[in-house]
């Protein structure tokens, strides 16, 4: 395991623990080296958690080195399975996520966030609502596999949280935040009769680079 990289994992932590996205000793985030991954470990604060802390394991989800990995590790080897070119995955118990979590889904199987700004649109994509398993479920890592297989990686987990994931760590961090941002939007304007995005606008739009 590579100390930088371990820092890295640090950083991103510390970040979102910043930014109020992982109450308590909740979330965790991992990143893919390879054949392995690293991983926060568990019971551990993201605002708290240091580089001797990281967890590794394999592909498979065998434990190789360091503490006890957190017990969500299932869904971060499975997005890994689904997606070759993914390189991070984070879940978080944010505040505006976990409680759009708990809405009931919308169409087919997604999340309540209305398209109200571009950037919902085009960095999120269509966000997909994971049926509830308590954390640490062998279930939730089948589902987390099979929405990133299909092409959805950002996701809402029922009454729980948001696991995203990308092939940067940045970019899954930057994308966690963007949800989030959209939940709390959601959250604000809901009941109030706010305009959405028409779907010809929606169609227009494209992903962001990078």
């Amino acid at each position: 395991m590579s100390r930088s990289d371990a820092l890295a994992l640090v950083a991103a932590a510390r970040h979102l623990a910043v930014r109020g996205l992982s109450p308590g000793s909740s979330g965790n985030l991992s990143i893919r080296l390879g054949d392995r991954v690293l991983v926060t470990p568990t019971g551990s604060s993201l605002s708290r958690v240091q580089a001797d802390d990281i967890a590794e394991l394999s592909l498979a989800g065998e434990h190789l080195a360091g503490p006890r990995p957190t017990k969500e590790w299932a869904m971060h080897v499975a997005a890994y399975a689904s997606d070759a070119s993914l390189g991070a995955v984070v879940h978080l118990h944010s505040p505006a996520s976990t409680a759009v979590s708990c809405l009931p889904p919308v169409g087919a199987g997604l999340a309540d966030l209305p398209a109200y700004t571009p950037y919902r649109v085009m960095s999120l994509g269509e966000v997909p609502l994971v049926p509830y398993a308590a954390p640490g479920d062998a279930s939730l890592g089948a589902e987390v596999g099979a929405r990133v297989a299909a092409g959805r990686p950002v996701m809402l987990l029922a009454n729980h949280g948001s696991v995203v994931a990308a092939a940067t760590l940045d970019r899954a961090v930057d994308l966690s935040e963007e949800l989030e941002a959209s939940a709390a939007l959601a959250l604000t304007l809901a009941g109030r009769g706010a305009r959405t995005l028409a779907p010809e606008q929606q169609s227009r739009l494209r992903p962001p680079a990078g």
